[in-house]
């Protein structure tokens, strides 16, 4: 499939987080900003007119926070075209880059996934939803949509295992030791 004649010559550049979620405040559809996140990405075109930004931190639900996986926890665009796919496509390479070896993401019913499947994403299938996602720390209402989302993912498929480096901040002389095991 050919690009068409209009559409923007776009390029990756790098994004304070800080930045991304000032965007992410005016252009997200029906999501605030995340509370942090590992790095930030923009896309922008030839003449550096800003089109998106993507969020990538660790996944939100803790059975997927292994250690080996990230999660893309927000993307917001201006709707120019091919935006998004270059973001979900330049975050996973960043990511791979960063040793990480698995990135999720969340979509809702909605969103039909074009711009993941452009950038090499599976579809994982239904995740979450109706009152699993309102589990939150404070006591009130969840401004997020409660919808059961689609469950995205790039990189390997993971089998359990540990990460080398899970736990070392609880137990200091773990790391020593695990240094000491290291040397040849």
């Amino acid at each position: 499939m050919s690009k068409p004649a209009n559409a923007a010559r776009l390029e990756i550049v790098p994004c304070s987080i800080q930045d991304a979620k000032a965007i992410v405040r005016r252009w997200h559809r029906h999501h605030t900003p995340p509370a942090s996140g590992l790095f930030a990405l923009a896309v922008v075109d030839e003449a550096g007119t800003l089109h998106g930004v993507a969020i990538v931190g660790r996944p939100v639900a803790r059975k997927a926070d292994d250690g080996w996986t990230c999660e893309v926890v927000r993307v917001a665009t201006d709707g120019t075209a091919n935006a998004c796919s270059a973001l979900y496509g330049a975050a996973w390479r960043a990511a791979k880059a960063l040793g990480w070896r698995r990135m999720i993401t969340y979509t809702l019913p909605a969103e039909g996934g074009a711009s993941l499947r452009g950038a090499g994403w599976r579809n994982e299938g239904a995740a979450g939803g109706g009152d699993g996602w309102l589990h939150h720390p404070r006591p009130g209402k969840c401004l997020h949509p409660i919808d059961v989302k689609t469950r995205w993912e790039i990189g390997e498929k993971m089998k359990p295992c540990a990460h080398p480096t899970r736990g070392l901040a609880e137990e200091p002389n773990a790391q020593l030791d695990l240094l000491e095991a290291m040397k040849p």
